[in-house]
């Protein structure tokens, strides 16, 4: 597929990354950039090279400034607008379905529905200069798509604050509130994300997916049925050669060889 909106790129070492490259916009997340990374991402989850997702930015101090507002205040029917962020849910659960580890590198302002792209992922990192915020309710909007994930990453009232409030915090901020992971200087950046990225693909692709699916689908189950879920996951896990090798690596001092089966 050829991309207008977005790069895609594979290292390697395993390592994709999918940039946001719309500066004109500041990376706003019309239909078409939705469009475009739901189906970056479903290439990366196909792949079978693919070991890791990094999700980034290509403009200088912006990730991604959230929805498109021309797509919001736009004189079209209502179905037309429904349908045109449809994608937001569908890129969501695109990628807490992956079946790969995923990582935002947030090297710029992550605002509106692009906080929740991020936390979509499974780790951020973040420059100290970057800035998060939800700042729907200041132009007439509400970050109702988001909500769902701002509640499972963020206390209620801190969430509450933000989303009541639109006000933006500093990287450091969003470190305190659970947010964020990793928040580094500029010139650590790269290096940062670089070390998280090959220590994810270093890992069992198959257990990898196997860990994922597990992640995304117990988290909103009742405890009973996510302890018996789990269970039967980690008989299945212990059933695979993946298993069997990391602990004789284990033992023998050694990096594992993957046989992802």
């Amino acid at each position: 597929m050829d991309y207008e909106k977005i790069l895609y790129d594979v290292a390697d070492s395993g390592v994709a990354t999918i940039t946001l490259d719309d500066p004109g916009t500041r990376n706003a997340l019309g239909s078409q950039t939705l469009g475009e990374l739901i189906a970056a991402f479903g290439v990366a989850r196909d792949e079978d090279r693919v070991r890791c997702v990094v999700l980034t930015s290509s403009h200088e101090t912006v990730f991604s400034a959230g929805g498109s507002l021309d797509g919001f205040a736009a004189e079209v029917p209502l179905l037309e607008k429904h349908i045109g962020t449809a994608g937001f849910p569908r890129l969501f659960r695109l990628i807490g379905e992956l079946g790969k580890p995923t990582l935002c590198a947030a090297n710029g302002h992550v605002l509106a529905g692009a906080l929740g792209l991020a936390l979509a992922c499974d780790l951020i990192v973040a420059t100290e200069a970057a800035a998060f915020g939800t700042p729907e309710i200041d132009v007439g909007v509400f970050p109702f798509m988001i909500m769902a994930l701002i509640y499972r990453n963020v206390p209620r009232k801190r969430t509450n604050e933000m989303l009541l409030l639109g006000e933006r915090m500093t990287a450091r901020e969003a470190y305190e509130a659970g947010i964020v992971n990793k928040v580094v200087p500029a010139e650590q950046f790269e290096a940062a994300v670089a070390e998280w990225a090959g220590r994810l693909a270093s890992k069992s692709p198959l257990m990898m997916r196997l860990g994922k699916d597990a992640m995304f689908r117990s988290q909103d189950m009742p405890l009973l049925d996510a302890l018996e879920y789990l269970h039967h996951n980690l008989t299945l896990a212990l059933s695979t050669e993946d298993a069997a090798e990391g602990v004789r690596a284990f033992f023998e001092k050694r990096a594992p060889e993957w046989q992802n089966r």
